[in-house]
């Protein structure tokens, strides 16, 4: 781990408990006498604590030092998700977060299925601790929208991943935010609502799941 999140990072005086505690101390067994770099995940700081005092069911510590440390992408990517599975979702969104999108807005289009409901707060704890491990110092912003009319109200400039000889390759620079679809892809409404010149593809046939679209896209335009 590149650090240990703590929403209270930052305070003179931190306390630990419950599963962090034992995770800590029981399954990392941490050296009592290393002191251990914690982050909010609110802003960029890494906060240096020293261990003072550990008993079987918590820990306090205090702050040693701190400084401003940004580890984020250099592009910033808003991608529109039309909403699928939330297991498929689960499962790739840590390689979505270590890929640096900054923000996902899960849409209901025409084609997702409504009884899916994503789960926001567990999604949050995936990308905690998909950050920990990569040491990202911040998590990907997570948002839900009604229709994809709605998102193109709020997103006017989007571009939209589809079948298309517009490779996306060619406009990666200029793709901020991009609508992903789900299984069985976009209505014909929905395609009528982008300017054709922003629909962009790859150079592939096969027909890719919407997990697998949004992993791809994220290292197109950002790796």
């Amino acid at each position: 781990m590149q650090f240990t999140y703590h929403i209270n990072s930052g305070d003179p005086i931190l306390t630990i408990d419950g599963d962090l505690h034992k995770y800590l101390f029981k399954v990392r067994r941490h050296d009592k006498n290393q002191n251990i770099y914690f982050r909010n995940l609110i802003n960029n700081n890494i906060y240096e604590y020293k261990i003072d005092i550990v008993d079987k069911r918590k820990t306090t510590l205090t702050l040693v030092s701190f400084e401003e440390k940004t580890i984020q992408a250099d592009k910033k990517l808003h991608i529109g998700w039309c909403v699928i599975d939330p297991k498929s979702i689960e499962k790739q969104i840590a390689s979505l977060n270590e890929l640096g999108i900054e923000k996902i807005t899960f849409i209901y289009c025409e084609y997702s299925q409504y009884k899916y409901k994503v789960n926001i707060e567990k999604l949050e704890k995936l990308l905690i601790n998909s950050s920990q491990q990569s040491g990202r110092s911040n998590i990907i912003q997570l948002e839900q929208c009604e229709s994809l009319e709605s998102f193109l109200e709020q997103n006017p400039a989007s571009y939209m991943f589809n079948f298309s000889s517009n490779h996306i390759d060619t406009h990666k620079d200029d793709i901020d935010t991009i609508i992903i679809g789900c299984e069985g892809g976009f209505s014909n409404n929905e395609i009528t609502n982008v300017d054709n010149s922003k629909i962009v593809g790859i150079h592939s046939n096969i027909i890719l799941r919407s997990e697998t679209a949004a992993v791809t896209v994220a290292s197109k335009i950002l790796v």
